[in-house]
């Protein structure tokens, strides 16, 4: 990561802290108030192939004892109605401005994998990885609606990875690392941009 790069995800992450501070702690208690604890989510998820890290969200499922997977049908009945709208708004992932602080991520790049994705397609995110994860990026804003499709008709939690190793995690590598080599400030910022028009178009 370049230093210009670290500098604005910094500047940016606190100028939203301030700014979104008053927000996020209603979205907090909304969630805490419709259903319960814990408000939190904590994911663990890759931002070097052997380095793992904490990836924070608002919580938007029923608990369980096990879930180490991407989401596919099986897993919408879990979802909550509060959860439903924070995803649609991506308000759940707001507390991620401490991931970006912390430097586990940057605001533009990969999504941050979870360790078994890592652990099956080593080669592929060999590469991926070589950049930091982002909360937005060029495969999320491209592939994201496809992946959903793809993943809404699996049933199961096998089905669901066969799927997402088979068509999404290629597919999204690829453009990656299209933006990899072409990142640039400016380019992060349009996408970033981009990110915040598909927010405010959603639900509409």
């Amino acid at each position: 990561m370049t230093p210009g790069k670290r500098l604005m995800d910094i500047v940016l992450a606190l100028v939203l802290v301030v700014l979104l501070c008053v927000p996020a702690a209603l979205v907090a208690l909304v969630v805490l108030a419709q259903d319960g604890r814990p408000v939190l989510y904590p994911s663990k998820r890759m931002k070097a192939p052997g380095q793992s890290f904490t990836l924070w969200k608002f919580r938007t499922m029923s608990n369980a004892a096990r879930d180490a997977s991407v989401s596919g049908a099986y897993k919408q009945s879990r979802i909550t109605a509060t959860g439903r709208f924070l995803r649609q708004k991506r308000l759940d992932e707001l507390p991620q401005l401490w991931n970006i602080l912390r430097g586990d991520m940057s605001f533009v790049g990969p999504r941050p994998p979870l360790p078994r994705f890592v652990r099956l397609c080593p080669e592929i995110y060999r590469e991926v990885l070589k950049n930091r994860p982002g909360v937005t990026g060029l495969a999320t804003l491209v592939f994201h609606k496809r992946e959903e499709r793809l993943l809404a008709q699996c049933h199961t939690q096998e089905e669901t990875d066969a799927v997402y190793i088979r068509r999404c995690v290629p597919a999204k590598a690829k453009i990656d690392l299209i933006w990899a080599r072409n990142r640039s400030l400016c380019y992060d910022m349009a996408l970033i941009a981009a990110t915040v028009r598909r927010v405010f178009a959603s639900g509409r």
